[in-house]
Parts: C-alpha cells; sequence; structure tokens
C-alpha cells in the first residue's frame, strides 16, 4: 500500500514539471531544429483557406485524403553529403529525414521511421474493403500516406507517403542520429540498429545503457511502449490504464557492440522473476520485457533467456515478455537522461 501510494505522489509531483502545460489545443511536436520536444497550438483552417494555401493536388491528397498515382512524385534528395527533414506540405511539421528514405519500388517515397512519433498519429482506415494504418501529420490532421510491417532494419516499418504531401527543408546538423539527437549522439558508423528494453523505473535502465556510449551505443531515449494509448502522458502511464510499459529505447552501432551484449545488460540491472514490480515500484508500467525489432532480434532474445533460466541464477519463474516492438512513444523531455541532467548518481538499478 505504501508503495503505491509513493508511485501515486511521484507521479503527481512529476506532473509539476511539464512546460508548457498541454490542452486540447495544443500538441507535442518533436523539433528538428532545436533537439527538443515542443509543445506548439494545433493547426485548424476551413477548407477554403486549405485550397487557398495549397495546389489541387496537394489538396486531394492531404485534405481529401487522396492518393497519387505511383511513380509521378519523386520527393527528391538533395545531392549526397547534405542533410535534412521532409515537412508536411501544409503546416510544416518535421516528419522524416532524408536519410530515412529508401527505395522500396512501389512507386512511392518510402521511410523506415519518422522524425519522431510525436510528429504523426495513426488511424485505422478501412477503405477499400481493407483494414490498413493511415498516417496522418499529428498537428494539422493532414493525410500522408500508410504504413506497412515489410520495410527494412532496423525498424521493419514502410511508411508508404505521397511525395505532394511532403516539402523539403532546410539542412540539419550532421551529428543527428535517425532517432533523436542530443549533444553526445554522433553517429558512429554508418550501421545502427535499434533495441528496445523495459526493466522498471525508465530513468535507471536509461542511466545504465549510457554507460555504454561511444562504446557501441549511440543513443538513448525513455518513453512508453506495448499499449493501446496513442500518444499517452506519464500521468496516464501512471494510471495503469494505457498498457504502456516504461521503456528505453537504444541506438546502437552492431559492428562495436552485439546485440547479445545489450541482453547481457538488460539482464544485470533487474529482477526478471518479478511481475508489474521492481523493488518498490509497482504496476504493469514497470513490467520486464524485450521488444525485437527483427526476427533476429527475437531469436536472440529467446535464446538468451533462456539460458538465464538454466543458469540457477534466480530461483522463481522469469517473468520477461519478449514481444515484438511496437510505437514508441518518447516520454516528456523532462524524464530523458534524468539523473544525468541534475548531475546525480542513480537511485534504482
Amino acid at each position: 500500500m505504501l508503495s503505491v501510494l509513493v508511485t501515486v505522489l511521484l507521479c503527481t509531483a512529476m506532473s509539476s514539471e511539464k512546460e508548457p502545460a498541454e490542452n486540447e489545443n495544443t500538441v507535442r511536436i518533436y523539433d528538428v531544429s532545436s533537439g527538443r520536444v515542443q509543445v506548439v497550438e494545433r493547426v485548424t483552417r476551413t477548407d477554403d483557406e486549405w485550397r487557398s494555401l495549397l495546389t489541387p493536388e496537394q489538396y486531394r491528397i492531404t485534405r481529401l485524403k487522396g492518393t497519387e498515382r505511383p511513380f509521378s512524385g519523386t520527393c527528391p534528395i538533395p545531392e549526397v553529403g547534405s542533410s535534412g527533414v521532409y515537412q508536411c506540405v501544409c503546416c510544416g511539421t518535421d516528419l522524416f529525414r532524408y536519410g530515412a528514405k529508401f527505395e522500396s519500388g512501389t512507386g512511392w517515397p518510402s521511410f523506415y521511421e519518422p522524425v519522431s512519433e510525436l510528429n504523426i498519429r495513426f488511424v485505422e482506415d478501412r477503405s477499400y474493403g481493407m483494414i490498413r494504418t493511415e498516417v496522418q501529420c499529428a498537428r494539422c490532421g493532414a493525410h500522408l500516406g500508410h504504413v506497412f510491417d515489410d520495410g527494412p532494419p532496423p525498424t521493419g516499418k514502410r511508411y508508404c507517403i505521397n511525395s505532394a504531401a511532403l516539402k523539403p527543408a532546410s539542412s540539419i546538423p550532421r551529428t543527428e542520429t535517425a532517432s533523436e539527437p542530443a549533444k553526445d549522439q554522433k553517429l558512429a558508423s554508418n550501421r545502427q540498429e535499434k533495441a528496445t528494453f523495459a526493466a522498471g523505473c525508465f530513468w535507471g535502465v536509461e542511466s545504465a545503457f549510457r554507460k555504454y556510449l561511444g562504446k557501441g551505443v549511440i543513443s538513448t531515449r525513455v518513453g512508453y511502449t506495448g499499449g493501446r494509448t496513442p500518444n499517452p502522458t506519464y500521468e496516464q502511464v501512471c494510471s495503469h490504464t494505457t498498457g504502456h510499459a516504461e521503456a528505453v529505447e537504444v541506438v546502437y552501432d552492431p559492428d562495436k557492440i552485439r546485440y547479445e551484449s545489450l541482453l547481457d545488460i538488460f539482464w544485470s540491472i533487474h529482477d526478471p522473476t518479478t511481475r508489474d514490480r521492481q523493488g518498490p515500484d509497482i504496476g504493469s508500467q514497470y513490467r520486464s520485457a524485450i521488444f525485437y525489432h527483427s526476427t533476429e532480434q527475437k531469436r536472440l532474445a529467446e535464446d538468451s533467456k533462456a539460458r538465464v533460466e538454466k543458469s540457477g541464477r534466480y530461483s522463481n519463474p522469469i517473468v520477461t515478455e519478449i514481444n515484438q516492438a511496437d510505437v514508441f512513444w518518447p516520454a516528456e523531455d523532462y524524464h530523458q537522461q534524468y539523473f544525468e541532467k541534475r548531475g546525480i548518481d542513480p537511485t534504482c538499478h
């Protein structure tokens, strides 16, 4: 009972740090140029206003959910070595990095991940007798395209986007990763993959993996995944109604650190035998889970779990879940690198 009270009080106290506050007229958006999540006004216009601002083709696609003919748009990328992002043609929100674009052969621009899941939203689309996942701009609701599970590593996703919904933006610093930029996040090589883990309070989990920055780990960020509520807040996750786990997404260089080594770190920093709990932290958001991004990661995770179970290290059964990686919703900025920003030693894990 005491631990539950502590959790509730912590959620309440942490909510006071959120600046600025959100409301029904605002939305959290990740801004590439500043490298920060910002609370901005939603963009709403009348139908006539959209018609006056957009070309007929842009209006048909973004506001009427149309689809351009395959191979009709090129969505060109600037010369090799340049960097930048594609923005929403309606409101200018950052959507996809140049480096995340790949040739899918479908005739539409394809990307393996967005700038941030904050900047897009997913809507079930049952048109044309199919069930698909529509991708919209989170700020203005523009129809962008659809996302499919047949993309390349490291995400396995293919964001199939209409080129008329995008516009190229100016260059961005080359020190940014394909997932989340930060002052110390420089690309270690041309190869990078993702790994996602949940092992209790994400402050301590992130701190444990950041010890390997420069040793194969490229970047980390904390967030929420494995649930059903889109774009959840910390308070919603603490209410135990969203189904999300507090998780850490690790971008790493597989040439410098193997996925098996990341699994070893994961097992070493928490107790995988306590269901929905780590120490005094109680709730489904603190569950032990591995979210794999590929069939190879799934195999390695299952093999690693089996070895730990056979090792005799624990007297109780391991309850760690192994699930396919779902949408990763970045947590509020004050949660990112929590201990590091405050100059204090980790108090968990």
